[in-house]
């Protein structure tokens, strides 16, 4: 009837915590909002702003829950009758945690155990025996008990796996726990029946047989009155403490369990709790069976002691306040912060630039390049010509191809500029009519846009076709601005960029055939000519962009 009650008690609990954990906010990361000031008693509140301000290295401690639990389990004595197994237990606790790993836990157990011993006794009867009337040596006893015991203890609880290094959330706890408490036990022994007549056990056989031990048992437990646990066992009497009239002792308390996480509120505990009472009468049995000349006896060495072995319901309760501490991975946050800062106070970085061209040394291909020097983006001296004199250095920024090799200051050795030397290089006398490429059309652009369309694709086809037929011709590419602005400029250098690419990339053309001019005034803004380079025509094929940051996709 008692374990029914405890049952629907566990059940009602559990319907509550529904109900309470169902108007929680989950928390992230498996652990809480560091940042709230809520969680934070009073006393520790300096600390909080102090770290929310980088001003210490610690956060707070947060408020935590208190847990109640509730358990049901076999409660068992361990002395000098076996004891019958299982016997009920019953206990309750609250328990608060003093930091991650440690808590403290105050705990009361009500357990009722029982025994009959299979061995026959001869000698050293217990007192209640001998009161009734039972000759040692002549009317053999079988010692039997039942006991009431109730403990009330304070505990320390060690949290044994809360620390996790590869994990943030933990719904498995092991732990371990010690204390002390004050133990009061009440028990009775079976001496005699119903109507005070002492009971006839030297027929019972087997005894003494551990094979035979249960039906030993059975057959002792058929002599006695079911009823007639109303002698008070063997105790010191008036010489120990009382309560109530009952022995008071102190005692020491071990044990172990795991706990598995429910939910944030609730979760399941199984447990085994062993406790020392230095006492030798929990089963009301001290002495040894064994004749001594003169009727004397002899204590047995052992005291008893007794084992709560439990399954057990906990709900955490509080407002404004964590979960228990021991559920919470103290790494979380450092983990947390260290994979996504939320609260690090991160200095600006300083990237140092030893030689001034604007590329940090870290990525400086060119770490000394001399000031003023253009470069490109590894911080590497810029070479527009490619004749491996760089610009700042290079007294013929542009050298044609023909005339490379070049001398250390950047100049091509060239012959004289007629058509009787280096043949292809410079346009005959007579300009483009000596070409024979003629006339060739012109490129249409959108407005605002430098994309190449299926009609110009046509065009330009026909255009690289003249210049395989050609093989000594050059054109000028052109494309013209209408206003000063440096986003026309941008978009004449791409449409002209957009042309030769095309050219070059698509239809196979020497970029050296190929000079590129862009910003030009005094045409179709939305136009690129084309036409036979003539004497005196010279150029790049390529020019770096006027304003890169002003590049669009095309």
């Amino acid at each position: 009837m008692a374990a029914k009650r405890f049952f629907l008690l566990v059940g009602f609990f559990a319907l509550l915590n529904t109900c309470l954990f169902a108007q929680e906010t989950s928390t992230t990361s498996g652990s809480y909002d560091w940042r709230d000031s809520s969680l934070i008693p009073s006393s520790r509140l300096a600390q909080h702003n102090e770290f929310l301000n980088n001003q210490y290295n610690f956060p707070a401690k947060p408020r935590n829950q208190w847990e109640v639990g509730l358990k049901v389990g076999t409660f068992n004595i361990f002395g000098d009758v076996p004891s019958h197994f299982p016997t009920p237990g019953f206990g309750v606790h609250v328990r608060k945690a003093l930091g991650y790993l440690f808590s403290l836990r105050a705990e009361y157990i009500y357990g009722m155990a029982s025994g009959i011993n299979w061995k026959q006794r001869t000698a050293g009867y217990a007192q209640p025996w001998l009161d009734a009337g039972y000759v040692p040596g002549t009317n053999y006893v079988f010692d039997n008990y039942k006991s009431k015991v109730q403990d009330l203890s304070v505990q320390g609880v060690l949290t044994l796996n809360n620390i996790r290094f590869h994990k943030s959330k933990n719904g498995l706890l092991f732990y371990a726990l010690f204390g002390v408490g004050a133990t009061v036990y009440d028990t009775k022994t079976n001496v005699t029946s119903g109507g005070g007549a002492l009971y006839n056990f030297n027929n019972v056989s087997p005894h003494n047989d551990y094979k035979e031990r249960r039906q030993t048992i059975k057959d002792v437990r058929n002599i006695l009155d079911a009823g007639s646990y109303n002698v008070d066992a063997e105790n010191d009497g008036n010489a120990r403490a009382k309560l109530f009239g009952n022995t008071l002792r102190f005692s020491r308390t071990v044990g172990a369990g795991i706990a598995f996480k429910l939910s944030d509120r609730l979760n399941l505990a199984i447990e085994d709790r062993l406790t020392i009472v230095k006492d030798d009468l929990l089963d009301g049995v001290r002495w040894q069976n064994v004749t001594v000349p003169g009727g004397g006896r002899v204590l047995s060495p052992d005291y008893d002691v007794y084992n709560m072995a439990s399954i057990g319901l906990n709900i955490n309760i509080g407002s404004r306040s964590v979960q228990p501490l021991w559920w919470i991975n103290p790494l979380d946050y450092a983990y947390s912060e260290l994979n996504s800062p939320k609260h690090m106070k991160i200095p600006k970085p300083v990237l140092d630039d030893a030689d001034g061209d604007g590329v940090p040394d870290q990525f400086d291909m060119e770490p000394n390049t001399p000031a003023s020097a253009p470069v490109d983006s590894h911080g590497v001296s810029r070479d527009t010509d490619g004749d491996g004199v760089p610009d700042y250095k290079d007294k013929e920024l542009i050298t044609p191809t023909t005339c490379q090799p070049v001398d250390a200051d950047g100049v091509g050795k060239c012959p004289c500029p007629d058509e009787s030397c280096f043949d292809g290089f410079m346009m005959k006398k007579g300009g483009a009519s000596d070409c024979g490429i003629g006339d060739l059309p012109s490129i249409s652009f959108n407005a605002k846009a430098f994309k190449v369309s299926k009609d110009a694709e046509a065009v330009l086809a026909n255009v690289a076709d003249r210049l395989r037929q050609n093989p000594n011709c050059r054109i000028v590419v052109t494309s013209y601005t209408c206003e000063p602005s440096k986003s026309s400029q941008q978009l004449s250098w791409d449409r002209v960029n957009t042309v030769i690419n095309y050219l070059v990339e698509k239809q196979g053309i020497s970029s050296d055939r190929l000079i590129f001019k862009y910003g030009e005034t005094g045409g179709d803004c939305n136009t690129v000519d084309l036409r036979a380079a003539e004497l005196g025509d010279e150029g790049p094929n390529t020019v770096p962009a006027p304003h890169p940051n002003l590049r669009r996709r095309n």
